[in-house]
């Protein structure tokens, strides 16, 4: 068991000690009223002498306090019970809304890298481990470790005060260290194995996950039976490392039956030596160390279970620990109200690796209100350059400026809320037709959510809705991708920020629709700055000024007529469009 993954294991308890103190306290009680009821069965015992030799009243007596005992113990285990689960699933719930919360505030370039399979993996999965390991630790191995040390001690001083010279006692502790060096000896073994299943857990739901949501690009080219085969191989993965986990964790139960039986057996020849021997041993005592021998052993059995789920909840605490101590995206602290729309590109270069170069030193000025098209061919940077507008990644050197502030310094949810963006890839969640226009204005009425639809002509569509606007959809409801991307744009109409990103934003409409759209979006960027990326050179002739890229840079800018008659790059791109 390494310190550091101990560590992280108790970082996540420490805010919720106190309901685990009173778990311990509970415990102890269970425990200590438990192990109360041999002595007074083997005061009983000794109470039946012989025939006309019954202590009836003490017996009675015995019994009763017995009863009082077996309620505490009953009490103490129930309270034990729902103390321990209601702390251990909040702990699960506050895991999985820490660990959400810090996907929410990493920067993109991990949600680029990261499957969202594995991600997930490590919310959902993971987060359930933790709390299993945290249910059984502090169900069963406080108490397990109490009841060890407390039955030793009892049977030391019984023994002592009965025979003189402890041997039972003596017997016991010389054959309990090859039980602890089993359960050791698989721990380490253990963690290993559950920390590798683990991963290979994630990545199995990474692989279901990708392979499920584009099932219909398999089906296209026919990869069912690669992507069996592939499914195949991590399962095989999956396999091998489970039953390693899994035969070490299980291989301590029956060991250590076999080394308590041992233990079992050598106390009923050694305690019926000393009753022969007139040791002072008495039946009823050899009663009390046999049912504490019987104890004694189950502790073992349910510390050594524990310890092999502890393994699987350390790796898993390790995983969700790691992805909460990553750093979250860079922010600034000036929060601005509304911008006018001027920005300006200061000697700004960018790549995603430090080998491939991108975007090199790019200078640009955009004034309040113009409409700024970029075009170029794919992989020129045009994505990236809107990736560094939204703040989605930060220049490696120059500056941004919005209005005179740098970008580094704005706030990324001010900046972002000034900034309306229509993507190629639209997403639906969840919902109401309502609440996915609303998603960037949860406050707007139902009349500004009408109009925003009308402008968008999303209209036409969403009244031939079962409900209308209150017809529960998401990303698989059936609706086209043309219908997702009017709803896309009518959230923008909502919002109607005084910057648009409009990257491909009526690729998947149809050209009549494409045309009272590209009205709608006329009448909503009037006085705004607009950044439109687009393939089709036809749908940005009357853009203010038109960036063309190639390899990272802007070789040329101008209008439409400008481009043409300097029968460049643009041109060229242009004249194929219609050859």
């Amino acid at each position: 068991m390494k310190k550091s993954s101990l560590k992280n294991l108790l970082k996540i308890v420490s805010p919720y000690k106190k309901g685990f103190i009173l778990v311990t306290i509970l415990s102890a009680f269970f425990v200590l009223s438990t192990l109360a009821l041999p002595l007074l069965f083997g005061e009983a015992v000794d109470s039946i002498v012989g025939k006309g030799l019954v202590d009836f009243k003490k017996i009675t007596n015995l019994f009763i306090l017995a009863g009082i005992l077996i309620l505490v113990a009953f009490v103490s285990q129930r309270l034990l019970n729902v103390i321990n689960n209601k702390t251990t699933y909040k702990i699960v719930r506050d895991l999985r809304k820490q660990a959400f919360l810090k996907v929410q505030n990493l920067p993109l370039s991990y949600l680029d890298k990261t499957s969202s399979g594995e991600t997930i993996s490590m919310i959902v999965s993971d987060a359930d481990r933790v709390g299993e390991g945290l249910l059984l630790t502090f169900e069963q191995l406080f108490s397990g470790i109490l009841t060890i040390i407390s039955i030793i001690i009892i049977m030391l001083v019984k023994e002592i005060s009965s025979t003189g010279i402890p041997y039972i006692t003596i017997l016991v502790l010389l054959l309990t260290p090859i039980s602890i060096f089993i359960a050791q000896f698989v721990s380490k073994k253990s963690f290993n194995n559950f920390k590798a299943r683990a991963e290979v857990n994630s990545k199995q739901i990474a692989f279901i996950n990708e392979h499920v949501t584009n099932e219909k690009v398999i089906k296209i080219f026919s990869q069912e039976q690669n992507s069996l085969n592939k499914f195949k191989e991590l399962n095989e993965q999956n396999r091998k490392i489970s039953l390693k986990a899994i035969f070490f964790s299980s291989t301590v139960n029956p060991t250590t039956r076999f080394v308590y039986n041992v233990i079992y057996a050598l106390i009923c020849l050694v305690g019926g030596f000393l009753i022969l021997g007139g040791a002072g041993l008495t039946i009823g005592g050899l009663f009390v160390y046999l049912s504490y021998a019987n104890q004694y052993t189950k502790p073992f059995n349910e510390i050594s279970s524990v310890m092999a789920e502890l393994q699987n909840s350390l790796a898993s605490a390790d995983r969700i620990t790691n992805l909460c101590n990553m750093a979250n995206e860079q922010d600034g602290q000036v929060k601005v109200d509304r911008l006018s729309g001027q920005i300006e590109f200061n000697d700004v270069s960018f790549s995603y690796t430090p080998t491939k170069k991108l975007i090199q030193n790019l200078s640009l000025k955009v004034e309040k209100g113009q409409n700024v098209a970029i075009v170029g061919p794919t992989g020129c940077g045009k994505t990236t350059l809107i990736n560094l507008l939204v703040k989605f990644y930060s220049a490696n050197s120059g500056q941004i400026f919005y209005d005179k502030d740098f970008i580094e310094n704005i706030t990324k949810s001010s900046l972002r809320h000034n900034i309306g963006m229509v993507l190629q890839d639209c997403y639906i969640f969840t919902g109401s037709v309502k609440d996915n226009v609303k998603l960037g204005k949860p406050d707007a009425t139902d009349e500004e959510v009408i109009n925003a639809c009308k402008n968008s002509y999303a209209d036409t569509f969403i009244e031939r809705l079962p409900n209308g606007y209150d017809t529960i959809i998401s990303e698989n409801s059936g609706l086209s991708q043309g219908q997702k991307q009017l709803l896309s744009i009518a959230r923008i109409m909502l919002l109607s920020p005084p910057i648009l990103i409009l990257d491909e934003a009526t690729s998947s409409i149809d050209f009549r629709t494409e045309k009272r759209i590209q009205e709608g979006i006329a009448k909503l960027s009037k006085g705004k700055t607009t950044f439109t990326v687009a393939h089709r050179l036809a749908t940005i002739v009357n853009a203010d000024t038109i960036l063309v890229m190639k390899d990272g840079d802007v070789v040329e800018q101008g209008t439409h007529l400008q481009l043409l008659q300097r029968n460049g790059f643009y041109a060229n791109i242009y004249n194929s469009q219609f050859e």
